[in-house]
C-alpha cells in the first residue's frame, strides 16, 4: 500500500495532544496559595466614612486605647471567593492575665518554667479576690458559675474535662464516657446527664465497688448494660465527703474487730502514751499514732506502691490521709522513715496520671533524690538552674526557689500537678531563704495536695493550721514520739596514750542526764590539766595548742573507736580548713583493708574520666584521692562538688571510715553512721561565736545510729580543751528545738511579680504569710466585735451632733492624737542613757495617770510589771467624781482632762499625808523635774506593802515614809499656790535621732501640742464635764468600729509600712507608675532571682556598653560571691571603672532606700562582694582552672559555687536584654555564658545520669 493510500485510510486518526508542563503550575499552587483568586479582595475595597472631630485634639485621654476593631473578609459560601469585607470586633486575649486553668497552654519551650509574662494561676484561699473575678467574669456574661458545684474537673463552672484550655468549643462524649457525640445530639446528652444526677446520688458507693471488684466492665457497650456505671472520680469525691463529716477515721477503727498483723518484725517508734494538750483545730488535727490500724489493708486494697517490709504506724496514717486528698504534715525524728511517705505520693501520682513535685532546700539534696527516686520509679525529671533532666516526667525534683519562679511564671506543669512535697520543711526558719517556703505554700492552687516533711518541732499542729487556713483544707499532723534507733551521749576527756579511753556516758538511751558520768568527765579533765602543769608548769600554755598534740588525740580516739567497734564515724567539724587540717593529721592512719583500697582507687579513677587532664592533677583532688584510700573523707563547701559526691558515694558503700564534715551534710542527707562526733560545740553563725542550738545539735546527732543495723546510735563530743558546763549541755542534747517561725519579707521582685497580677495582690500575701497567723486566727473574732461596734455607733451617732459641740470635737481629735503619739515616743525619750541617769530614787516627776491628774510622784525604782515599770509615791488626793456617764470612765478619759482648763494646774491645794505607789507606764510620765528628795526607796516599798495586809491595815506609817509623804506634800501645794512651772530635764536635747520616724514622731508631737493649747481655750465652758462627755462618747463608739475596721484592713499587717515604702522606692525609680502599674523596667526586674534593682540600674544605665563578655562575668560576680578574702587583686582599667560604677549605683540606690526608710533584712549578706572578680575573669578568658585557683586563697568549691551562680544570673540578664531588646548585649551574656559553663565548674553531677537539656 502506498503512502498516500496510507494517509487516506487513516485521516480520521490523530496523535495524541500533547498537554503542557503542569508541574510549575501545581508548584506555584502549593507554595503560593496567597495567590489564588479566591484571595483577591481588591473588588470588595470598601470605605467608613468617620466623622471628623476637631475638638478631639484638644481632649486629653486619660486611658491609651488600643483598636479594639479590624477588618475581615466575607466569602461565597460555595466559591471561597472574597465577595465583601466587614468591621468585627477584636477579642480581648487576656490569657496572660487570667489566672484560670482554662486558659490557653504555653507553648512547649516554656511550659515547664513559664514565662514572667504569664500570671500565676488562682491560689486556693483567696476569697475574696475570687470572688471579684467571678462578679466581672459574669457581667460580662462570659461564664456561669456555680460555687456550690464541686464536681470533678470543674474550675469557676468551666468544663475542664470536655474543654481543652483555650479552646471555645469542648467536646460532648455518650454515657459510656468514650464515644463522641455529634453537633445535633449535644443539647440531648446535656439534658440526659442533668435527669441522670438524681439518680447517680442515692446509689451506695461500697456496694458498687463491691460487686463490680476493680470495676470490671466500667467501659462496656450501652446495649450491655442498662444501668449506667457511676464515674469513679464522683465515687472518690464522695467517699472524701464522707470522712470529713465523720471527722476522724480513727473511731471506726476501735469498734472494729481487731485483724491480726503479719508476723514481721516492726520497729516499735510510734507506740507511746497519748499525747495531753490540743490535739486540733478547725484546719488541723494531729493523729494519734498510737492507735493500730488494723484495717490498713482493707482501707487501701490497691496500694499506689508496695514494700517488701511493714510499714510503721505513723506511715500508715499518713498514707490513708493521702489517699483520702488531705494536705498531710510528716513531723517524724531521723530515719524514721518519712520518705516512705513521700515516695507514696510519687507513686500516687503516677497512677493517677498526674504529677508530683519534689523539693529541697539545697541543689545537692536535689541531685541525691534524683537519683534515688529514679532508681525506685524510673521516669524522674530534674530541675535546676541550669539545666533540665526529662522535664515532662511525672516526678520533677527541685529546689523550692525553682518551684517558686514556676508559679509565679504560670507554669503549665502546675495543670497535672496533684502532689507537692517539701523536704526538710524546717528550713522555713533559716534567715536567709525561708521565706521562700511561705511563697510557695501561699501560691499552690486549690487542686494541689501538700505533703510537707520535718523534723520534730514543737509547734507542728499550729504550723499546720496557719497552712490549713491559707489553703482552706484540713492538714494532718503525724508525728513519731521518739527515735526508732536511741542515742547514747558521751563526752570523751582523753588526750592519746593512757587516757585514750576515757569515755563518759552523759544521756542515755530514754533521754535521762547521768550526773555521775558529767562528774567523772570534769574530774578525769582536770587531773589530766594537774598533771600537764606538773610537766610544762602553769604557763606551759594549751594542751591542744599545737598540732601534735591534736594529731595524737585523734589517732589515739580512732584507734579507741576501731577498738569498740563504733566505725564507721562522722565527725562534725564547724569549720573548713580544721575538716582538711584534721584529715591531714591522720594521713598515718589505715582504715582499709587492700581490697578496698583497690575499690576506692578504681571508683576515683573512673569519676574523674570526665574531667580534662589537668583538672585531674588538681592539688584538692590529688589530695583528697590520697586520704580516701585510708578511708578518711572530707566533705565541706569548699570541696569540689565532684569530690563531695565521690565521698558520698564511698562513704554510703562504707569505704569511708570517718567523715570530718560541716553542718551541711547533716542537711537531709540520708548518709547515717554508727557514730557521731563533734570536735567542738561552738559555731559563728556570721555573727558571733555561741553554742550550737538544740535543734542543729540534734540534726547533726541525728546521724548517728543505722535503722537494722545498730541497737543504738553514739554521739561524742570532744572535750579538748575542758569540760563544757552543764547548763549549756543540757540546754543543748535536751533542751526544746526552735518553733517554727515566720521568716516572710517583701522582696522589690515579689512586689513587681505581683503588681501584674491584679487578683493575687501584695497585700494578699502579706496577709496569708505565717508571720500575720495571730491576725488570720482572730479575724472572725474582729469581723463580730466590728458588727456590735457597727451597731454601738448608729445607736449613739445616729443624730447629728449639735454644733456647739463642734469645737470640743476638734478637741477631741488632737488630744487623741496626741496621746498616740505620746504612746510611742515616751518610752523611747525615757530610756535614753542621760534621762535613765536622772531616774534614781527621789526623783521628782509630774505625771498623770488614771484620776491622779498632774500631780507629782516621787520615783523609787523601775522594777513594776512590764507594761507599767515605773513604782512612783503620789498623794492620794482623789476627789470622787459623783457624775453618772453612759461609757466605762478609762484612763483616756482621764488624759483628754488634763489637756482642758480644768486641770491647768500642778500639785495640790492642801497639804496631805494620806499616799499611795502607783506603777505607772512611760506615757503617764509628764516631766521629769531636777528636784531631787533623800529617801530609802526599799524602805518605803517594804512599809506600804506591808499595810496592805490586812492585819496591819492600821498600822502607822515608818518614819522614812512618813517624811518622803511630808516632803512631796510641801513641794506639791508649793507648786499649786505658786502657779509657776518647775525646773525640768529635756528630754529630747540629747536624743540620737536614729531614723526619720523618730524625727517625724516629735514633729508631729510638737506640731499637736501647740494645737491644744490653742484649742484649750474651748474647754472653758460652764458644765465642761457634762458637755465634754457628750462628745466623748459619740467618739469613743467612733473609734471603737475604726479599730476594728483597722484591724480587719491591710493597714494592720505588720510588713504594710514596709510595703509602702517599698512602693516609693520603686515609683522614685521608675519601675511602677503612680497607679502601681509595673512599667518596662519593673518588668526587667521580674526577670531577676536577687539584687534586682541594682542589677536592672545596669542595664539600663548601659555600664556594660564597653565591657566585653569576660569583663561583664567578672564584675556581675560581686553579687553571687559571699566569701570573705585576704588576697588583693590586680584588676585591669576596665574592671576598675567598672567595679567604681557599680559601687556609685550601689550608693544611689542605699541613699533612696534611707530615704524612704527601707533597710536591709537581718541575716542578709553584703549586697556587693568583689572579692572573686579577677578570678572570675581568667576563668571567663578560658585559663584553666589550675592557674586560676593560685590567684586567691578561696577554696575550689566556693569558686565553683560562685561560677555556676554567676551561670544563673547571666541567663536572668539575657532575658533582660531580650525584653528590652538589646542584641548587643544578648549575644554578649550568652558568650559569657558559654565561657564560663566548661571543665570541672560544670562537671556532670554523678547523680544526674540521663541527657541532659542545658538552659540558656
Amino acid at each position: 500500500m502506498s503512502l498516500e493510500q496510507e494517509d487516506e485510510l487513516f485521516s480520521d486518526f490523530k496523535s495524541p495532544p500533547i498537554f503542557e508542563d503542569l508541574g510549575e503550575k501545581v508548584k506555584e499552587y502549593l507554595l503560593k496559595p496567597e495567590r489564588l483568586s479566591i484571595h483577591k479582595w481588591e473588588r470588595s475595597e470598601a470605605h467608613w466614612h468617620r466623622k471628623t472631630d476637631i475638638d478631639d485634639l484638644f481632649k486629653k485621654h486619660e486611658i491609651d486605647l488600643e483598636l479594639d476593631t479590624t477588618l475581615e473578609v466575607v466569602r461565597d459560601p460555595i466559591t471561597g471567593e472574597i465577595i465583601d469585607l466587614e468591621e468585627v470586633s477584636i477579642p480581648i486575649d487576656d490569657d496572660e492575665e487570667n489566672l484560670s486553668m482554662s486558659r490557653a497552654p504555653l507553648p512547649p519551650s516554656l511550659a515547664t518554667r513559664g514565662t514572667t509574662t504569664q500570671s500565676p494561676f488562682l491560689p486556693a484561699g483567696f476569697e475574696e479576690e475570687l470572688q471579684k473575678m467571678l462578679d466581672e467574669a459574669a457581667k460580662r456574661g462570659e461564664i456561669t458559675i456555680n460555687l456550690e458545684d464541686d464536681e470533678t474537673g470543674k474550675f469557676l463552672g468551666e468544663e475542664l474535662l470536655t474543654t481543652l484550655p483555650g479552646s471555645e468549643e469542648g467536646i460532648i462524649f455518650a454515657a459510656d464516657g468514650i464515644t463522641i457525640l455529634e453537633q445535633d445530639n449535644k443539647d440531648e446528652s446535656q439534658n440526659k446527664k442533668n435527669e441522670d444526677i438524681e439518680l447517680e446520688i442515692p446509689i451506695n458507693l461500697e456496694e458498687v465497688v463491691d460487686t463490680s471488684s476493680h470495676l470490671i466492665g466500667l467501659w462496656k457497650d450501652d446495649d450491655e448494660s442498662e444501668t449506667p456505671q457511676p464515674k469513679p472520680v464522683k465515687k472518690i469525691e464522695l467517699d472524701i465527703e464522707k470522712d470529713e463529716e465523720e471527722e476522724n477515721f480513727l473511731e471506726s477503727t476501735i469498734i472494729k474487730p481487731a485483724v491480726e498483723l503479719p508476723a514481721i518484725p516492726i520497729l516499735n517508734i510510734t507506740t507511746s502514751a497519748v499525747k495531753l494538750g490540743v490535739t486540733s483545730t478547725d484546719w488541723a488535727e494531729m493523729i494519734d499514732v498510737s492507735l493500730p490500724v488494723p484495717d490498713f489493708k482493707e482501707k487501701i486494697k490497691d496500694m499506689a506502691h508496695s514494700y517488701p517490709f511493714e510499714l510503721d504506724t505513723f506511715q500508715k496514717q499518713a498514707i490513708l490521709k493521702l489517699e483520702e486528698g488531705h494536705h498531710v504534715f510528716v513531723a517524724a525524728h531521723t530515719s524514721a522513715g518519712k520518705t516512705v511517705v513521700a515516695e507514696y505520693a510519687i507513686a500516687m501520682s503516677r497512677r493517677n496520671c498526674t504529677r508530683a513535685i519534689y523539693t529541697s532546700p539545697i541543689k545537692a539534696l536535689s541531685n541525691q533524690k534524683y537519683n534515688d527516686f529514679n532508681k525506685m520509679f524510673g521516669e524522674v525529671g530534674l530541675l535546676t538552674g541550669d539545666l533540665q533532666i526529662n522535664a515532662t516526667a511525672s516526678c520533677l525534683v527541685m529546689t523550692t526557689e525553682i518551684l517558686r519562679s514556676m508559679l509565679y511564671c504560670g507554669s503549665d506543669v502546675t495543670r497535672d500537678l496533684e502532689f507537692v512535697i517539701f523536704d526538710e520543711v524546717h528550713y522555713i526558719n533559716n534567715a536567709e531563704r525561708g521565706y521562700v517556703w511561705e511563697e510557695v505554700l501561699i501560691l499552690l492552687p486549690a487542686h494541689v495536695s501538700i505533703v510537707m516533711l520535718s523534723a520534730t518541732v514543737p509547734n507542728t499542729l499550729q504550723f499546720a493550721d496557719w497552712v490549713g487556713r491559707t489553703k482552706k483544707r484540713k492538714v494532718f499532723v503525724v508525728s513519731t514520739p521518739k527515735r526508732p534507733v536511741p542515742l547514747c551521749h558521751y563526752l570523751y576527756t582523753g588526750s592519746g596514750g593512757k587516757s585514750k579511753n576515757e569515755r563518759f556516758m552523759v544521756v542515755d538511751q530514754e533521754g535521762n542526764f547521768q550526773l555521775r558520768g558529767y562528774n567523772e568527765a570534769v574530774a578525769a579533765k582536770k587531773s589530766r590539766e594537774n598533771e600537764y602543769k606538773k610537766s610544762f608548769g602553769p604557763k606551759g600554755g594549751k594542751q591542744f595548742g599545737n598540732p601534735k598534740a591534736e594529731q595524737t588525740m585523734w589517732v589515739a580516739f580512732i584507734d579507741h573507736l576501731r577498738k569498740s567497734d563504733k566505725l564507721p564515724v562522722v565527725a562534725f567539724t564547724l569549720s573548713r580548713n580544721r575538716c582538711d587540717q584534721n584529715a591531714e593529721n591522720l594521713m598515718s592512719v589505715d582504715l582499709t583493708t587492700a581490697k578496698e583500697k583497690g575499690y576506692i582507687r578504681s571508683f576515683f579513677a573512673r569519676c574523674l574520666q570526665r574531667l580534662k587532664e589537668p583538672d585531674r592533677r588538681l592539688p584538692q583532688v590529688i589530695r583528697l584521692q590520697r586520704v580516701l584510700e585510708n578511708g578518711i573523707g572530707v566533705h565541706h563547701s569548699g570541696i569540689l562538688p565532684l569530690l563531695k559526691e565521690i565521698v558520698e558515694m564511698l562513704f554510703q558503700t562504707g569505704h569511708v571510715k570517718i567523715l570530718f564534715a560541716t553542718e551541711t551534710f547533716a542537711m537531709g542527707v540520708n548518709m547515717p553512721a554508727r557514730t557521731v562526733v563533734f570536735d567542738d560545740i561552738t559555731k559563728f553563725d556570721g555573727l558571733q561565736s555561741r553554742s550550737l542550738a538544740p535543734a542543729e545539735y540534734i540534726q547533726m546527732a541525728g546521724r548517728a545510729g543505722r535503722r537494722g543495723l545498730d541497737d543504738t546510735g553514739t554521739v561524742i563530743i570532744l572535750c579538748k580543751e575542758a569540760v563544757p558546763d552543764q547548763v549549756t549541755l543540757k540546754g543543748m542534747m535536751l533542751g526544746t528545738p526552735h518553733k517554727l517561725s515566720s521568716q516572710f519579707r517583701l522582696t522589690y521582685a515579689m512586689i513587681l511579680s505581683l503588681l501584674r497580677v491584679a487578683t493575687v495582690s501584695v497585700e494578699g500575701m502579706m496577709q496569708r504569710s505565717f508571720r500575720e497567723f495571730h491576725q488570720i486566727c482572730q479575724a472572725d473574732n474582729y469581723r463580730k466585735q466590728l458588727q456590735i461596734a457597727e451597731k454601738e455607733y448608729s445607736e449613739k451617732c445616729g443624730t447629728p451632733l449639735p454644733s456647739h459641740l463642734g469645737p470640743l470635737a476638734t478637741f477631741y481629735d488632737t488630744a487623741a492624737a496626741y496621746i498616740d503619739v505620746l504612746n510611742d515616743i515616751m518610752p523611747i525619750l525615757l530610756n535614753q542613757s542621760k534621762v535613765v541617769k536622772e531616774l534614781v530614787p527621789g526623783k521628782v516627776l509630774i505625771l498623770s495617770a488614771g484620776p491622779y491628774i498632774n500631780q507629782l510622784g516621787i520615783y523609787l525604782n523601775n522594777s513594776g510589771p512590764r507594761q507599767s515599770p515605773y513604782k512612783v509615791l503620789v498623794l492620794n488626793t482623789v476627789e470622787e467624781d459623783t457624775t453618772r456617764y453612759n461609757f466605762d470612765v478609762d484612763e483616756n478619759w482621764y488624759r483628754m482632762l488634763s489637756f482642758s482648763t480644768l486641770y491647768e494646774y500642778i500639785g495640790t491645794e492642801e497639804n496631805t499625808a494620806d499616799h499611795t505607789i502607783l506603777c505607772i507606764a512611760p506615757k503617764n510620765v509628764i516631766a521629769v523635774t531636777k528636784m531631787n528628795l533623800k529617801i530609802d526607796a526599799n524602805i518605803i516599798i517594804q512599809d506600804w506593802e506591808k499595810r496592805q495586809m490586812q492585819r496591819f491595815k492600821d498600822a502607822p506609817v515608818g518614819s522614812t515614809c512618813a517624811q518622803a509623804v511630808l516632803e512631796l506634800s510641801r513641794a506639791s501645794h508649793a507648786l499649786r499656790s505658786s502657779g509657776a512651772a518647775p525646773a525640768t530635764v529635756s528630754l529630747t536635747q540629747a536624743l540620737a535621732i536614729s531614723s526619720g520616724e523618730i524625727l517625724h514622731a516629735l514633729d508631729n508631737m510638737n506640731r499637736l501640742r501647740a494645737a491644744l493649747d490653742v484649742q484649750k481655750k474651748n474647754t472653758d465652758i460652764a458644765n465642761f464635764k457634762n458637755e465634754f462627755a457628750i462628745v466623748y462618747e459619740r467618739k469613743q463608739a467612733e473609734r471603737k468600729r475604726d479599730k476594728y475596721k483597722r484591724l480587719l484592713s491591710f493597714e494592720n499587717l505588720a510588713l504594710y509600712p514596709d510595703y509602702q515604702r517599698r512602693l516609693m522606692v520603686l515609683r522614685e525609680l521608675n519601675y511602677i507608675d503612680d497607679q502601681d502599674n509595673v512599667i518596662l523596667k519593673g518588668r526587667v526586674a521580674c526577670c531577676m532571682g536577687t539584687n534586682e534593682l541594682i542589677i536592672s540600674e545596669l542595664v539600663f544605665r548601659n555600664v556594660f556598653t564597653d565591657k566585653n563578655p569576660a569583663e561583664i562575668a567578672a564584675l556581675l560576680s560581686c553579687f553571687v560571691f559571699q566569701a570573705k578574702t585576704r588576697v588583693d587583686q590586680v584588676l585591669t582599667e576596665k574592671l576598675a571603672a567598672g567595679v567604681k560604677a557599680i559601687e556609685q549605683i550601689d550608693e544611689e540606690l542605699t541613699a533612696i532606700e534611707a530615704k524612704y526608710l527601707v533597710g536591709q533584712f537581718e541575716g542578709q549578706a553584703e549586697r556587693l562582694n568583689f572579692g572573686l572578680v579577677r578570678v572570675v575573669y581568667e576563668w571567663a578568658l578560658e585559663k584553666p582552672f589550675a592557674e586560676i585557683i593560685d590567684l586567691t586563697d578561696v577554696q575550689e568549691g566556693i569558686i565553683v559555687r560562685c561560677i555556676q551562680q554567676l551561670h544563673e544570673l547571666l541567663v536572668d540578664v539575657k532575658d533582660a536584654a531580650v525584653g528590652i531588646g538589646d542584641p548587643k548585649l544578648q549575644a554578649k551574656m550568652m558568650e559569657a555564658s558559654t565561657a564560663i559553663k566548661r571543665d570541672i565548674v560544670f562537671a556532670a553531677s554523678l547523680y544526674t545520669t540521663q541527657r541532659e537539656t542545658v538552659i540558656l
